[in-house]
């Protein structure tokens, strides 16, 4: 990089981009060649966090189009779309999704089409493969291969290492092998087994500094406090449903109401009722907020009538509000992945 703003050193002149919001870097790469790589550099990304201008926003994936992803900015209320994601499975689906250090990351899954590699035609196949995004660079990139391939598993961050456990692997054989991913090293090591493999999908996430997987259709949820110590077994008074951690606390909804859901303890927060008969969209959690993400209206006791969505409705836990974002522009229908990014 030189010149990038005259009359300033380039590490000062980085520093003013960096303050500049993150949907507009396409435009400012227009500037000149030395903008454009200073813009996809890594050095602006730190310069973001150093000087207080990281932005969070939402990633999501929807069942239409196939394997596109599209992140919201809730600052400007508006939607970028990325690149397509490269994976050679179609549909992919089952995955499991996070970010950390300012990327991205897709994780295993599975598809109801054929199997690229056996041409299995069921949809019982399951992936190890890895993609991580960088929005600063925004290019998709292959990265080590999870050590099992493994679908409808729990995937959830802790300290910055990812971790993943639980789940199906090919052919739909239920597992209880974890494994911990280490972004800086783009290496992948065992970690203990769950206690206990049950047949059902799972999911995770981290309450108060410890990684939890919940089972569907379980009360018992595996918790990990420390790699070292193994998972130990506990018994949640749980509701079932979409389920997002805000605030350090998990919300979950079940028959139109979200509920803040302690461990012996559930407390009514928000009517939700107009979600009934949406089903296959995302929960999630971004500030001090529900978001609730695309899926289908319907069917009709006909079987009739299935409504593709692109809304975005947002809840607020502090206030019973509701309001509206701006739709999905790309995406639509049922919402395979769905998480926070911090750049």
């Amino acid at each position: 990089m030189s010149a990038l703003i005259e009359g300033l050193p380039d590490a000062v002149a980085l520093r003013c981009i960096a303050r500049v919001p993150f949907h507009l870097y396409p435009k400012l790469e227009l500037v000149s060649h030395s903008w454009r790589d200073a813009i996809r550099s890594s050095e602006l990304f730190k310069a973001r966090r150093e000087v207080g201008s990281a932005e969070e926003l939402l990633c999501v994936c929807a069942y239409d189009p196939e394997n596109l992803w599209q992140m919201y900015d809730p600052l400007h209320d508006l939607w970028i779309t990325l690149p397509v994601l490269p994976s050679k499975v179609r549909h992919l689906a089952h995955f499991g999704v996070v970010s950390t250090g300012g990327k991205l990351f897709v994780l295993g899954g599975g598809s109801d089409d054929v199997d690229p590699l056996t041409g299995d035609q069921d949809g019982s196949f399951a992936t190890n493969e890895v993609w991580s995004y960088e929005p600063i660079m925004r290019r998709w990139a292959q990265c080590a291969s999870m050590i099992l391939p493994r679908a409808m598993f729990a995937c959830c961050v802790l300290k910055g290492k990812i971790i993943v456990a639980g789940g199906f692997t090919s052919c739909r054989k239920s597992i209880s092998q974890a494994e911990m991913y280490d972004p800086e090293k783009d290496l992948w090591t065992p970690i203990p087994d769950l206690n206990r493999t049950h047949n059902s999908a799972c999911s995770g996430f981290v309450i108060g500094g410890k990684v939890h997987v919940f089972h569907k259709g379980l009360s018992m949820v595996q918790v990990l406090d420390h790699i070292g110590f193994g998972w130990t077994v506990e018994d949640y008074d749980r509701l079932q449903g979409p389920m997002a951690v805000v605030q350090g606390s998990l919300y979950v909804m079940c028959h139109g109401l979200i509920v803040k859901q302690e461990k012996e303890v559930s407390t009514e927060v928000i009517l939700a009722s107009e979600f009934r008969r949406r089903i296959g969209f995302a929960m999630t959690g971004l500030r001090d907020e529900i978001y609730l993400i695309g899926g289908v209206i319907g069917p009709d006791r006909f079987n009739r009538d299935i409504k593709p969505m692109s809304d975005v409705d947002i809840y607020s836990v502090d206030r019973p509000t509701l309001r509206q974002a701006a739709p999905m522009t790309k995406c639509r229908g049922t919402i395979f992945g769905c998480t926070q990014l911090r750049i």
